[in-house]
């Protein structure tokens, strides 16, 4: 392990890296998944098959292919802010249906004469989702949700073949420079994964267990 003790600055560094990455992303996931899940269930039937199409595109596309298209097609279109936010666009872009499906999965268990009412008073359906039913849906999505940025948080490791330099990318280098500890290395990458990952694992177990007692 001494060459990750060694090293333990540039881990250190690219562990900041990944945490960026996935507070980033996650945020701009969360919030265009939650636009998106409530195109959905829009009423107009535009906006439900833009989301559909949207949705069904990017879950069957490749995260490898969708941060590819940012670092490369992106700054063709002349739009280059550097790696790292191009990395977080796709990263995003790929997750938000994730969180959309996440979403939607809550709003439909809440039960619809919950809705039927607000709008038999006269609520439009931006206020009957957002007063009524994202209220209830709520302790029905954290766990689906956590599960999502434990994905993204795996998934951000893809960002470093972009040149972002964060956990793989470190790891890849450092095993480079030390062919005799490459596994003490890989060990040490894999340990700061679990640092986030499973505190949110046990987090989603806690909420669901509590949701489950709820119902």
């Amino acid at each position: 392990m001494d060459a990750v003790i060694e090293n333990l600055p540039t881990f250190l560094s690219a562990f900041g890296g990944t945490l960026q990455l996935l507070a980033l992303s996650g945020i701009g996931a969360l919030v265009l998944g939650v636009i998106i899940a409530a195109m959905r269930i829009s009423p107009v039937a535009s906006l439900r098959a833009f989301a559909t199409v949207y949705t069904e595109l990017l879950r069957n596309t490749p995260l490898t292919l969708a941060l590819f298209f940012c670092a490369t097609l992106l700054p063709y279109l002349q739009f280059n802010p550097g790696y790292f936010p191009l990395a977080v666009i796709g990263l995003t872009a790929y997750t938000s249906p994730f969180v959309a499906e996440a979403v939607r999965s809550g709003i439909n268990g809440v039960p619809i004469g919950q809705a039927e009412a607000a709008r038999s008073i006269g609520l439009p359906f931006g206020q009957v989702l957002l007063l009524i039913v994202l209220p209830q849906a709520v302790r029905m999505v954290i766990p689906p949700l956590i599960n999502v940025f434990i994905a993204l948080t795996k998934n951000t490791s893809v960002a470093g073949a972009f040149f972002v330099f964060e956990l793989f990318a470190a790891g890849r280098t450092l095993a480079n420079a030390r062919g005799d500890a490459v596994i003490p290395i890989l060990l040490g990458v894999a340990f700061f994964y679990l640092l986030v990952t499973v505190p949110l694992g046990l987090i989603a177990g806690r909420i669901e267990k509590k949701v489950a007692v709820l119902r």
